[in-house]
């Protein structure tokens, strides 16, 4: 495959953005209290990827300091009318939070990451949290990457191979589940569920 232009998912999300943040989505709800279960009151955590916002809404709901942030700038502001405040728009190879975060929250976002730029963003987002900093991240499985019926790029990793990434990256503790489910493009979808903790 060519060089993934990620434009062109940008360009969907551009183009797509009231629709996409207007969908009937409920928040995830068993990954949302497990991962909140791992933070204290008020624990500060970045969304990333926040799209329109709904986990965001639920994060604050759930007493947490929330830092939402989004590559698309179309979908930063979508989120801003649903969550009630400022969203940041950041691409994942821009991250360069030090320290900043107890948990960071990456539904169905970091699947987007090109597959020779996932162990630097991976390797960011570790220095973006605190020691024993928790992540959560979801990826859509498979074994090469491609584009799903809307042009946009997915990295689709196996388990072993995105493992490998975050061990290369110093996360600790990697923890990867698998479940079937569907997304945005109404396909079955096989779903990896990564839980990583940042050691120190």
């Amino acid at each position: 495959m060519t060089k993934p232009d990620i434009d062109d998912t940008l360009i969907f999300y551009r183009d797509n953005a009231a629709t996409y943040a207007g969908r009937e989505r409920r928040p995830p709800a068993a990954r949302l209290d497990a991962f909140m279960r791992k933070l204290a009151p008020g624990a500060a955590v970045l969304d990333l990827g926040c799209g329109g916002g709904h986990d965001s809404l639920a994060l604050l709901q759930g007493g947490l300091d929330v830092t939402a942030c989004d590559g698309s700038a179309e979908l930063a502001r979508e989120a801003e009318a649903r969550i009630g405040r400022k969203v940041d728009v950041v691409r994942f190879q821009e991250i360069d939070w030090r320290d900043r975060f107890d948990g960071i929250w990456a539904e169905a976002s970091l699947l987007h990451v090109p597959r020779a730029e996932l162990g630097d963003v991976l390797a960011r987002l570790r220095h973006a949290l605190r020691p024993r900093g928790v992540l959560h991240a979801s990826f859509k499985a498979g074994e090469a990457e491609g584009r799903d019926r809307f042009g946009r790029y997915f990295n689709y990793p196996s388990a072993a191979w995105l493992r490998a990434r975050f061990e290369q990256a110093d996360w600790s503790e990697v923890g990867i589940r698998e479940a079937d489910g569907g997304g945005y493009d109404g396909e079955p979808t096989r779903w990896l569920y990564v839980s990583a903790i940042r050691a120190g």
